[in-house]
């Protein structure tokens, strides 16, 4: 069986690192916002290119704490329109609704399946701010939104959870907007044996907001300035992910590798392939594919024992949860859905295992 993401042997490169690392924190007996998570935060903002970063408990919380915190500031207010992307994962959309403000979903494009730049600039006129997620770890595209958030006077937000390490000639991914959002989910890129997240940003005063919001309002222990949450990011996580950081570009680099084999390799009209244009500003979190049917397809590369997953099989208007969005319009974001599926990716992939999924692809 060839592995969608074989994550024991990711993670089984750093297991004495990481054993030096828990040995390290338990001696050191500093386990909640201790060294580990502020010198992870160090790193992390200088990797992204930003001056803060502030770790968070999962991805989720790091894009609904971004929210919360520019109502704090005044820059949005309980019931403004933000801008998402249809076919999201959900955590996007949900960020919105915890921060109680309201989402406005709007159609990708269906080459990158990132935000469409050609969407009705009308929906603008209302909005106060927009996401751009780079969904599958490839950069939206930056320097379009970047100019429609300063037309419309919107603030401008990453959701980088698929995207670390992700650039282009405006920088890396969590430096491209006013406030960007990770995961450090196990199955990232850049992926915490556990929950984990983070938030990179260049503002000063969202920093401190941030700070607050994720420590229950406190500044010092039972002193709260405002009403929080409990979102910190694990000191064990952070000293495991510190370990990761290091190798993240060559991780990156060596996807990026197996995504050309696969698209120089596969060959079969039945197969849409992604759109890449052989840059750093994808870094394959997932390799996806089109095809017309997807049940007769999955079940074929199960008959020959090749992982797959779907990102995602439901898009968030159309999930039972979200059943008060079914009104939007959406006919691009639904057909996606039905149609991709995503093949085995990971920087650690065999190169018979990369050429077995070619040679099947090609007698599908």
């Amino acid at each position: 069986m060839i592995k969608f993401l074989d994550l024991h042997k990711i993670n089984n490169r750093f297991r004495a690192e990481f054993q030096a690392s828990f040995s390290k924190s338990l001696d050191d007996s500093y386990f909640i916002l201790g060294n580990n998570v502020s010198n992870f935060e160090n790193e992390f903002a200088a990797y992204c290119g930003t001056k803060f970063c502030v770790g968070t408990a999962n991805g989720l919380d790091a894009l609904t704490l971004i929210l919360k915190g520019y109502i704090a500031l005044g820059k949005l207010k309980k019931g403004d329109k933000v801008i998402v992307p249809g076919n999201t994962f959900i955590a996007t959309v949900l960020s919105v609704l915890h921060a109680e403000l309201i989402p406005v979903l709007v159609e990708p494009n269906s080459d990158t399946y990132n935000i469409s730049v050609s969407t009705d600039k009308s929906i603008f006129v209302d909005a106060k701010a927009l996401i751009m997620v780079h969904l599958y770890g490839q950069l939206t595209d930056v320097e379009s939104f970047q100019k429609i958030a300063k037309d419309f006077n919107l603030l401008l937000i990453e959701d980088a959870a698929q995207a670390h390490g992700a650039r282009c000639n405006l920088g890396k991914a969590g430096s491209l907007s006013q406030a960007a959002a990770f995961s450090f989910y196990p199955t990232k890129n850049l992926g915490a044996l556990g929950d984990g997240g983070a938030v990179t940003t260049n503002d000063a005063q969202l920093l401190e907001v941030l700070k607050l919001l994720r420590n229950y309002g406190s500044h010092k222990k039972y002193t709260n300035k405002i009403i929080g949450f409990n979102s910190r990011l694990d000191d064990m996580q952070a000293a495991f992910l510190s370990v990761k950081l290091k190798v993240l570009d060559a991780d990156n680099a060596a996807r990026r590798s197996v995504a050309k084999k696969y698209l120089e390799g596969i060959n079969n009209s039945k197969l849409k392939l992604p759109f890449y244009d052989g840059s750093k500003n994808h870094v394959f979190h997932a390799f996806v594919i089109e095809v017309d049917d997807r049940d007769h397809f999955s079940a074929f590369l199960d008959r020959n024992e090749i992982e797959w997953l779907i990102h995602y099989p439901i898009p968030p208007h159309q999930q039972e949860a979200l059943k008060l969005f079914s009104h939007f319009n959406l006919p691009l974001t639904e057909k996606i859905h039905k149609r991709i599926i995503s093949l085995p990716m990971s920087p650690v992939m065999r190169g018979e295992d990369i050429q077995t999924v070619i040679d099947v692809l090609n007698t599908y």
